[in-house]
């Protein structure tokens, strides 16, 4: 049934009859009472959290969301942020620490390789975005600098 892409299969010839299902029985039924009976959800807006540091008004933030003057190292890969160099070390960086684009920021792991991620950018940590051992997708924010 894999092979062909097939969820259900019928055979009848004489008095035999043979049918098969992939996966079960689905009871729209049930599902739609069960959907009126329960309550819905309630979505609230998430309050912007401000740049620890970094007070700006609203005129002054650009495009992107971000105060001026304010510009945020991404992660380059999908894996694993690391905020140090191994458990026992101190981080690469904390919120005050002045960068330059050569500076290691953290490291990100990605199929067993542990690859250092530089600044790239140079300024001063006002806000590190990502908490040590979490995973980070592609274009991830990881933390914010301020550069002017």
């Amino acid at each position: 049934m894999d092979e062909h892409g097939l969820s259900q299969f019928k055979l009848e010839q004489d008095e035999t009859k043979l049918e098969l299902k992939k996966g079960g029985d689905v009871d729209m039924q049930a599902i739609q009472q069960l959907m009126a009976s329960a309550p819905a959800p309630q979505y609230a807006a998430p309050a912007p959290a401000p740049a620890a540091g970094v007070a700006a008004p609203a005129a002054a933030l650009d495009p992107s969301g971000l105060p001026a003057g304010v510009e945020e190292i991404t992660s380059p890969m999908v894996g694993t942020f690391y905020a140090a160099p191994s458990p026992d070390s101190d981080d690469f960086v904390k919120v005050g620490s002045k960068v330059s684009a050569d500076t290691p920021v953290c490291i990100v792991e990605a199929m067993k390789v542990m690859n250092e991620i530089q600044a790239e950018i140079s300024g001063e940590i006002v806000e590190i975005l990502i908490e040590s051992g979490t995973a980070v997708q592609y274009g991830e924010a990881l933390f914010r600098v301020k550069t002017s």
